[in-house]
């Protein structure tokens, strides 16, 4: 069997689905510029992903195989591949619009066998008795975390393959039947390269260990770094969903059950993209559309709203490709309940920016803050800022890290809407609204 290994989200050779296929193989990986186009040339997930391919390659490499990186339009690079030579393309499978559409198109030139690999279940392992997918959490969790017991976790050997004869020194670039070979570095994607810390998920995974101790009690904390920071890993798979499970599951002395919970909601919300597809843009529930104010917008984006917590977490996205959990549900509220924003807008604006960006989670969690979708929060749920920020950083310790201008202010003022009011800060705007007046307006307009 000749077959195209096409690496997608699976940066890794460890316990990686395609690699436990044996044959001649043809590794390949893909710098789509349907995406890329869109992206700033300052991008840093392009960056972590240049470094992580190049990790990929040395790795392959120390296994005897190779890896031939393209950078061109999915569908010219498979036309350029001369498919008749191959049986297969193997991938691991995506539920978003875009990839099911660029799937869809290849595999009218090559027969495609999907494999999945991102989420610990198949969109069709765990339903109701009728058939039908769950739309509720809580039951999903609970049938879910019965079958993990039985759920087949062990690690996927690599099977022995020989290698397809094919050039895989620098970048294949290809732009319709043009191919032409660029250095293996990030100025041939005409990107910046980005400085980023990259520590192993294999580290962070270790350190998880410690963080467990706490891990419920102090995840929420904007100051305690107990988060395993590993978001970014899944979603790039440069480690797999079933080593991490392995991990949880040969240290149940710790606290696991809450981290696990969170592993199922990430594959409740892929599993919930996957059987309703136009929730990626749509209202699951008929509510409140939002308004569009391109001035509010705005000074959200630009992190000038006057709410400490709010700023912080815009400024440290901004700085870093990341965003407390915490804080990602406290900036989802304000945008969507304060600022009666569309939720589309905040989806499209974290898309842009986070490290860690996946469709189904972030698309799902503005859905919940909005009210709008799958086992939403109740309307008439706002949340309140400054009773966030006084919970979850009462010393200010994470916004006066992410704004400086805040630095010399007492931590409680801080959490005070009427003193912020008040006073005059240098460099740093008043509340661009009242809290209050604004929750009650949101709760009248989502009532409906």
């Amino acid at each position: 069997m000749r077959r195209i290994l096409w690496f997608r989200r699976d940066l890794r050779v460890k316990d990686n689905p395609l690699l436990a296929l044996g044959g001649e193989v043809l590794p390949i990986f893909i710098f789509d510029t349907n995406i890329l186009d869109s992206l700033p040339k300052d991008d840093r997930r392009v960056s972590f992903i240049f470094g992580h391919v190049e990790i990929l390659k040395a790795e392959l490499l120390a296994c005897g195989l190779e890896l031939k990186v393209f950078y061109g339009k999915p569908e010219d690079v498979f036309d350029s591949l001369a498919c008749g030579k191959f049986d297969e393309v193997v991938a691991c499978g995506d539920y978003d619009a875009y990839a099911k559409e660029r799937d869809l198109q290849i595999s009218h030139k090559l027969h495609f066998r999907y494999i999945q690999d991102t989420y610990i279940f198949k969109h069709d392992e765990v339903l109701k008795d009728d058939g039908s997918p769950y739309l509720v959490f809580t039951p999903f969790y609970k049938k879910a975390r019965i079958a993990l017991e039985s759920k087949n976790i062990e690690e996927l050997l690599m099977a022995k393959h020989t290698l397809a004869d094919e050039d895989y020194e620098g970048i294949t670039k290809v732009q319709k039947e043009k191919v032409t070979k660029l250095p293996f570095e990030m100025a041939s994607l005409d990107f910046e390269q980005v400085n980023l810390q990259m520590p192993s998920p294999h580290a962070k995974l270790e350190a998880l260990k410690e963080k467990l101790r706490n891990y419920k009690e102090q995840r929420d904390y904007l100051s305690s770094d107990v988060t395993s920071h590993l978001s970014v890993d899944l979603s790039f798979g440069t480690i797999g969903v079933r080593e991490i499970l392995r991990f949880l599951f040969a240290n149940k002395n710790l606290e696991i059950e809450p981290f696990i919970r969170q592993l199922i909601f990430r594959d409740f919300y892929a599993y919930e993209l996957f059987h309703m597809p136009r929730i990626e843009n749509q209202n699951y529930k008929y509510s409140f559309g939002g308004i569009e104010d391109e001035e509010k917008y705005k000074a959200l984006c630009e992190a000038k709203t006057g709410f400490p917590i709010v700023d912080a977490g815009v400024r440290e996205l901004l700085k870093t490709g990341n965003m407390h959990n915490r804080v990602r549900m406290v900036v989802a509220s304000f945008f969507t309940k304060d600022l009666l924003l569309p939720w589309q807008w905040g989806e499209r604006f974290f898309a842009q920016h986070l490290l860690d960006y996946d469709k189904a989670s972030n698309v799902l969690s503005w859905q919940w803050s909005a009210g709008t979708g799958v086992d939403p929060q109740p309307y008439f749920r706002v949340f309140n800022p400054y009773l966030q920020s006084k919970k979850f950083d009462k010393e200010a310790l994470y916004i006066k890290q992410y704004v400086p201008e805040l630095g010399h202010v007492e931590a409680k003022y801080l959490h005070d809407e009427t003193w912020l009011f008040c006073a005059n800060i240098k460099g740093y705007p008043k509340p661009m609204l009242h809290h209050k007046e604004a929750a009650k307006k949101a709760i009248e307009v989502f009532r409906v």
